[in-house]
């Protein structure tokens, strides 16, 4: 077996902290090699090292045979590596196809030949997407898909797919493990890094696994299941699988602070009635294009619901009309968005700014005095309360893992003690260790007395979490379960039927 990429010894300082340190890696030739590790243990690191997006403080990097200095992107991509970043890099005020085809532009082009062009590629992939729509237009799961058939486009040798499911849906992954089986026929060697690591076990050949910046182990799929991952990834047993348990009870249903009446947005939102009660977590769970998140985006004043015949919102008793977030956000409720890069924080400032934004939004222009003691003292309680891994609270947002961001986004959120707070698919790109500290901060929201909703597409998360269950299907709730008697097999039939 002849590998096609190796580094050795390869190590990344930032200041004194190191994020990789001493990892030797090697890629075979049409493999799939699943990398695995906590938020922050080095996965996006050691991949972006690969990618040209960083380079080593020390150490190789061999590639097919020879050794190469990747400076940029652009020169990773020349030598035959692409890769499919977490957060999307898509230009947003560009079309699909513009997208598509970014860099590799002929000398003369025309609109409808692009077009056509790419609507055959996406096609070949299986995937339905416009490519006439901006960017901006496209929902999280629709810009994953852009982002695979860019880099398949590439014919690249070595493709790095960092979470590439984590917004598709299931018949979605299915078209993806197959595309990863074409290329792999094909001869062309993947790195997969997920949190799900079902899918890493299905998939993959070989499976390396980070712990805090190094190499822990690296092995044939067949010698790794669930709870040899799980242990080499965190160093310690957990205390309870996941989602392993069936949920035993669910808490009573306080007051009413949320009830929403024949909803209507466009021709995504269609007569969606629903209530939302204290002191219990609502599950909704739906398929990508289901309204969901839509709906919810309206009640926070994300969004705007139709001008005429848009239905009824009622907050604690009071008929609401929010058109911005800021009188949703002083009217206690808070939305923690899917798209934690794009709407979830300021990437240039730094993680104590961040949540102090999130206090600042509260006050609103009554706030005109910034107190850089208690920015430091609120930081410093929100990083040590929900567990963020940085070097120093000055650190920017950008440069944490994609966990430690999240974790950012709820300090934001919830230091606005909100009476309503919205979970968006709140563990997406989120490890194993990550995802049981988010839950835990969920329930005990739930058991202060707090409404809280969870809008999740992973169905184990949502039955574990839930007290009701409420499955949305072409843009309303049709149905709605308890979770002591739900069943995967009843919601997915509720969602798609």
């Amino acid at each position: 077996m002849t590998a096609i990429l190796e580094m050795r010894g390869v190590t990344k300082m930032y200041g004194r902290a190191a994020a990789i340190e001493d990892v030797n890696f090697s890629l075979i030739k049409g493999e799939v090699h699943a990398i695995l590790g906590e938020n922050g243990a080095g996965k996006s690191t050691l991949t972006k090292m690969m990618a040209g997006v960083v380079q080593p403080t020390s150490g190789t990097i061999q590639f097919d045979g020879k050794e190469i200095h990747l400076r940029t992107p652009a020169e990773a991509v020349r030598s035959g590596i692409a890769m499919v970043f977490q957060e999307t890099s898509l230009v947003p005020s560009m079309t699909v196809a513009q997208n598509l085809f970014l860099g590799n532009e002929k000398f003369f082009n025309r609109i409808r030949g692009v077009n056509i062009a790419a609507q055959q590629f996406m096609q070949s992939l299986s995937f339905d997407v416009d490519p006439t729509l901006q960017v901006s237009a496209l929902g999280a799961a629709k810009k994953q898909m852009v982002e695979i058939a860019r880099a398949m486009l590439l014919e690249a040798r070595v493709i790095v797919f960092d979470e590439p499911t984590a917004t598709l849906t299931p018949e979605e992954k299915r078209h993806f493990f197959e595309l990863v089986a074409t290329l792999k026929d094909h001869g062309v060697s993947v790195i997969f890094i997920s949190h799900a690591l079902e899918e890493a076990l299905q998939i993959s050949d070989r499976i390396t696994i980070l712990r805090d910046g190094r190499r822990v182990v690296t092995g044939d799929t067949k010698d790794f299941d669930r709870d040899r991952i799980i242990q080499a990834m965190v160093g310690r047993e957990l205390s309870q699988e996941l989602y392993g348990t069936r949920k035993r009870h669910i808490r009573p249903a306080g007051e009413r602070i949320l009830s929403v009446e024949n909803l209507r947005v466009g021709s995504v939102v269609k007569n969606n009635s629903f209530s939302v009660f204290k002191g219990q977590v609502t599950g909704v769970f739906g398929l990508v294009g289901s309204g969901r998140t839509e709906t919810f985006k309206v009640v926070a004043g994300v969004i705007k619901r139709n001008y005429r015949n848009g239905g009824l919102v009622v907050l604690k008793g009071t008929p609401v009309r929010y058109r911005v977030p800021a009188p949703g956000v002083k009217g206690g409720i808070a939305y923690i968005t899917e798209d934690r890069k794009v709407e979830g924080f300021f990437e240039t400032m730094s993680i104590k700014a961040n949540i102090f934004v999130g206090l600042l939004s509260k006050a609103g222009a009554g706030r005109f005095w910034l107190k850089t003691k208690e920015m430091d003292k609120l930081g410093e309680t929100w990083v040590n309360s929900l567990q963020v891994k940085a070097v120093t609270m000055t650190a920017k947002v950008i440069e944490l893992s994609g966990g430690n961001q999240q974790k950012v986004v709820i300090a934001k959120s919830l230091v606005q003690d909100p009476e309503l707070i919205i979970f968006d698919e709140p563990t997406r790109g989120v490890d194993v260790g990550a995802i049981a500290e988010i839950h835990d901060i969920i329930n005990r929201l739930a058991d202060e007395g707090k409404a809280v909703v969870v809008i999740s597409s992973y169905l184990p998360e949502v039955m574990q979490l839930s007290d009701r269950l409420l499955v949305t299907r072409q843009g309303k709730v049709v149905e709605e379960f308890s979770p002591l008697d739900a069943t995967e097999e009843k919601l997915m039939y509720a969602a798609v039927h």
